[in-house]
């Protein structure tokens, strides 16, 4: 069977950014046809085959408002102000994501977001939904998609414009793959990772803190809980695939067990169902992919994670297509009458900031699994939090840059670093001010002493500072368990 369409745009993908992209794309006029492999998720079988809570904060937040969506969202999404860090002998130790403590990022399920948005598409007259339909292929210049239906039937649809919101193994893309020039990366972790369940405790409360990102890092790996609405949490455990410690060596029971009673003490006597979880469960992989260009003669255009997928460790991943949700839109009406254009400022404004939260997602990986861990990183992110407070016009954390403002990630990048060599040139102006007064003060026995503490300040506040520009200005290259 052959469909044929007039003015319509078709939509490969029906998961978080496609379902938001017909919103969009539906309140501002046009046909949408949008067609998702799995079955309905309204209808409570969702499978998705990935995490299942998401982190929100403030770029996807402004997505959503700007087709009403974001209250809804927010009602059933629980706030983490900050990290819950879980140390082998079981202290804890609170670290705050900002200055602001009623600064949060939310805890939200995969499947209700996702409800959420397909209903808010399919509220509109002008978009249709069409589930348990696989895209197989896609003619890029017509453009149109040939799908199979659950039944073995096969379609052809056909549109003005063919956009693949498909995903990190996207259909639509490894179309474009087989253009000319057409760049494409794909990189694995070394880790993967499965998931793993806290119940809530047997009067239905939490059995930790819901307000926080719970985080046991254990150098090499680390396992992360979000709080869930039914006061369960979702654990995740990031493990490298093969290796002397790895899930290659988790064979038997006896194995997980002594693994998570030696690493995760705490946790245990809160996950019941460990085992049969572990077993359960997959264990899934994780990649980063890097393309260009996302889109094609003005017919085809590649967003999301089937233009730049990360991994999941900044949690930006869907604010991120989200907000290419909200840069297409605003391109498509810049350029009504020329598509072409208006996609190519689309890839030409959105490709260097997905690039730059690539390398932010790796890098905070480490700072997840190892740093965290540590007084001396303590430290500095509570001087982080006191430049802020101090200098909030003057001086602004690259994590709240990221998750708290909607400022471009590259930019957000560079405003960090400009910061930090501003920080790293006054102290070093300071304390040689405070070198001089001390000197005048002490002319005497007590200069060598006045001498040897400025210069220790400035050691100090110079390398603290050294130690950050050198994670922003150079490329990710990652020690063993991850590669780039």
């Amino acid at each position: 069977m052959v469909e044929s369409s007039g003015s319509r745009v078709v939509l490969i993908g029906g998961g978080l950014g496609g379902a938001l992209l017909a919103t969009y794309l539906g309140r501002a006029g046009y046909q949408v046809e949008l067609f998702e492999r799995r079955p309905d998720p309204g209808q409570g079988n969702y499978v998705g085959g990935r995490s299942i809570n998401l982190a929100l904060s403030t770029r996807g937040i402004h997505a959503l408002s700007q087709v009403g969506l974001h209250m809804e969202v927010l009602s059933s999404a629980i706030p983490m102000r900050g990290r819950m860090i879980h140390a082998r002998d079981g202290s804890l130790h609170f670290q705050p994501y900002d200055k602001d403590p009623q600064r949060c990022i939310y805890s939200i399920g995969r499947a209700a977001l996702n409800s959420t948005t397909i209903a808010a598409a399919r509220a509109l007259p002008n978009v249709r939904v069409h589930f348990d339909h696989r895209c197989v292929d896609v003619d890029l210049d017509r453009p149109a998609a040939k799908l199979v239906r659950l039944d073995g039937e096969t379609l052809e649809v056909e549109g003005d414009l063919l956009i693949g919101v498909d995903g990190a193994f996207s259909t639509v893309r490894r179309a474009m793959q087989r253009l000319d020039r057409f760049n494409y990366r794909q990189d694995y972790l070394e880790h993967g990772y499965k998931e793993l369940t806290i119940p809530p405790r047997e009067d239905g409360g939490f059995r930790m803190e819901p307000n926080a990102l719970h985080i046991w890092p254990r150098s090499s790996f680390m396992m992360i809980a979000l709080p869930n609405p039914d006061a369960s949490f979702t654990c995740t455990l990031f493990y490298p695939f093969d290796g002397p410690a790895s899930f290659a060596t988790l064979q038997t029971v006896d194995d997980v067990r002594d693994f998570f009673r030696r690493e995760f003490p705490d946790a245990v006597p809160m996950m019941p169902t460990l085992v049969e979880d572990f077993y359960n469960h997959p264990t899934g992989s994780m990649m980063t992919v890097r393309c260009d260009p996302w889109h094609f003669r003005g017919k085809v255009a590649l967003l999301g994670d089937a233009a730049h997928a990360v991994v999941p460790f900044y949690g930006q991943g869907m604010n991120a297509s989200f907000e290419d949700v909200v840069v297409i839109d605003e391109c498509l009406k810049r350029y009504p009458a020329d598509r072409c254009l208006a996609l190519a400022e689309y890839g030409a404004i959105r490709k260097p900031h997905a690039d730059a939260l690539a390398n932010l997602a790796l890098l905070n990986f480490i700072e997840m699994r190892d740093k965290t861990r540590s007084r001396s990183f303590r430290l500095y992110k509570a001087m982080d939090r006191t430049l802020h407070r101090l200098l909030p016009g003057l001086y602004t954390p690259l994590y709240t840059l990221v998750s708290f403002t909607r400022t471009p990630y590259a930019d957000a990048v560079r405003q960090a670093r400009r910061q930090d060599l501003t920080v790293a040139a006054s102290a070093v102006v300071l304390a040689v001010l405070l070198l001089g007064t001390l000197l005048t003060l002490t002319r005497a026995a007590g200069a060598a002493a006045s001498f040897a503490l400025a210069a220790a300040f400035v050691y100090v506040a110079v390398n603290a500072l050294r130690v950050r520009r050198r994670m922003l200005n150079r490329r990710v290259r990652l020690p063993a368990g991850l590669t780039h």
